[in-house]
């Protein structure tokens, strides 16, 4: 009898099929404090990691733009206000819950006419080849459960020059950084999620998801591997995030 196929949900190994689940059972229990939380945790600079990949996007009005992971909406938001209306956003995101945060926060804020929002697996992105002018992922990237697969995906639904964006924490050069970090996210992170979320397990999935995420030039050498040429990425922060950005030829 064949062993059943798995792969990693942070430090522990599960089934493939399962990990969809765990993943969404992570940002269900999240999604309503996930905007708090992510100033907390980042002391408000995730703010200028989202700024720097607007600038480095090239998008401008008149351009498609699919983010994927979208979320709450950070990045869609912004890239609503240079697409304008001859322009079009699609905010993606595989979990129900952060969908509607997402969705409901950008309609507060009254951008609706130039922005669909669909729930869609990164692995299977649901749309036609070369539609695309920019794809964005943050902090999404990670959580997937074949990076390769979805990374072939999105390169196919990208038009010819367009770009890929890839914001993701990453490895600290710094092995004093990388130590304080390390004390940071497996002491720090479960206590301040129990306090505002009351779910300290989702926060030391995170710390152990960014542990296992491929470094800067693995996840480079992927991107390149899928097809993406001009691969390159910018250290944020000493490296605790990085920026990866891929073009279509």
């Amino acid at each position: 009898m064949a062993s059943e196929k798995t792969t990693d949900f942070g430090y522990q190994q599960v089934p493939v099929d399962d990990k969809v689940d765990k993943v969404a059972d992570v940002f269900h229990s999240v999604a309503a404090k996930y905007d708090i939380m992510n100033d907390l945790m980042s002391a408000g600079v995730h703010r200028i990691w989202k700024r720097f990949t607007i600038e480095l996007s090239g998008v401008r009005k008149g351009h498609k733009v699919l983010d994927i992971a979208g979320g709450t909406g950070d990045l869609a938001l912004k890239f609503c206000k240079l697409v304008g209306d001859e322009g079009k956003v699609i905010l993606a995101d595989i979990n129900a819950s952060m969908l509607a945060v997402g969705r409901d926060r950008l309609t507060d804020k009254g951008t609706l006419d130039n922005i669909d929002f669909i729930q869609a697996d990164a692995q299977y992105l649901p749309f036609a080849d070369d539609s695309f002018d920019c794809i964005t992922i943050a902090f999404g990237l990670r959580n997937v459960t074949d990076k390769d697969m979805a990374l072939a995906s999105m390169l196919r639904v990208l038009k010819p020059g367009g770009r890929l964006l890839v914001l993701e924490f990453s490895k600290p050069r710094n092995p004093l950084l990388s130590k304080l970090y390390d004390t940071y996210s497996f002491q720090v992170l479960p206590r301040m999620g129990k306090l505002i979320t009351n779910d300290a397990d989702s926060y030391q999935y995170l710390a152990e998801s960014i542990r296992m995420h491929p470094d800067q030039e693995t996840l480079k050498s992927m991107m390149s591997s899928a097809g993406f040429e001009h691969c390159s990425y910018h250290d944020l922060s000493g490296g605790i995030v990085a920026l990866h950005r891929g073009v279509k030829a």
